[in-house]
């Protein structure tokens, strides 16, 4: 039995949150998603790339001790865990917890051979992301996610909160009307840690082996599975 979720009229709540203000929505729709949701009933899924930066120092104006979980595949650069302890200290108050798949590299190799990001990216994604990610939202009824409208085709539908069929609760995007140019002025207004690669043509980052830096043309998307025809790692896709 799945459990329940709490709204159906997922445009009409979108609709009440006002754009015009400094953060376009973003904290109206967090204080509305922290005052609605328990503790222990919603959590940020966060990549620690720059939209997470955003959220995350956004998040921490909220609810200080906000429960955020990284999905560790076990294949992300060390700019990302650098930047991930950069958070820690800054925000030391936050509940950080890094999980990582059932399934070790090694293990994973010996199932179903080296590299499988290489023959099988979607399987690879469905073990190390998809899977962990629904463990850690089986027990909560929400969750915050930084996609912006902006970043790619896939995504310009995307409303402040939706109805997760996938994985059978609310996602919540407060950052749905943000621009690139706006993420990077409230980080650098804020001083805040960001992922190094970043700085070095990087604008999304996921794991090493499936992650490339990107020409200045083109969405925000285009380094990851660069070849591939793939553009999801499967947690917001249906």
């Amino acid at each position: 039995m799945t459990k329940a979720v709490t709204y159906n009229n997922w445009s009409e709540i979108s609709e009440t949150f006002s754009i015009q203000d400094e953060t376009k929505g973003a904290r109206s729709v967090l204080e509305w998603a922290y005052s609605n949701y328990p503790e222990g009933k919603i959590i940020y899924a966060s990549s620690f790339g720059a939209e997470a930066i955003v959220l995350i120092d956004l998040i921490y104006q909220v609810k200080k001790d906000a429960q955020i979980v990284f999905l560790d595949t076990g294949l992300h650069f060390p700019e990302t865990y650098d930047v991930i302890d950069k958070i820690e200290a800054r925000f030391p108050e936050l509940q950080i917890e890094r999980k990582t798949p059932d399934l070790s590299l090694d293990q994973q190799a010996a199932e179903f051979g080296s590299a499988l990001w290489k023959r099988d990216p979607n399987q690879c994604c469905q073990i190390r992301k998809v899977i962990p990610l629904r463990e850690a939202l089986t027990p909560r009824d929400a969750w915050i996610s930084g996609l912006r409208r902006e970043q790619s085709p896939t995504r310009k539908d995307t409303q402040f909160v939706n109805k997760d069929d996938k994985f059978q609760n609310i996602k919540i995007c407060p950052l749905i009307h943000w621009t690139w140019d706006e993420v990077w002025s409230y980080i650098r207004e804020r001083d805040l840690p960001y992922n190094e690669l970043h700085d070095h043509n990087y604008p999304s980052i996921g794991c090493f082996p499936c992650t490339q830096a990107v020409g200045t043309d083109g969405d925000s998307r285009e380094g990851r599975w660069s070849g591939s025809g793939k553009t999801e790692c499967g947690l917001h896709s249906k």
